[in-house]
């Protein structure tokens, strides 16, 4: 799978959790910078953290850290099947 493709997918994964119910669209830049973190990160739980604490960062409101791994997980599921090749 192709890095922009695995972004984007990343994205709209992003995009509809929406932790705040404030809509898609309304976190680009955290949005980025979880991508960036799962560049960085292969284990679901320091994942999860990165999650938290970048949502937190902006919004300074913390999201129970289950709902920030099942996040985390998905977004880890995404970047090993982009990693995977014949």
């Amino acid at each position: 799978m192709e890095t922009s493709l695995m972004n984007l997918l990343m994205a709209d994964e992003l995009n509809n959790w929406d932790p705040f119910r404030i809509g898609g669209g309304s976190y680009d830049p955290e949005i980025a910078d979880a991508i960036q973190a799962v560049r960085e990160l292969n284990d679901a739980n320091q994942l999860a953290a990165r999650l938290q604490s970048i949502y937190d960062f902006s919004f300074e409101q913390v999201i129970p850290f289950k709902e920030c791994l099942s996040v985390a997980e998905k977004l880890l599921s995404i970047k090993n099947q982009g990693s995977c090749s014949l």
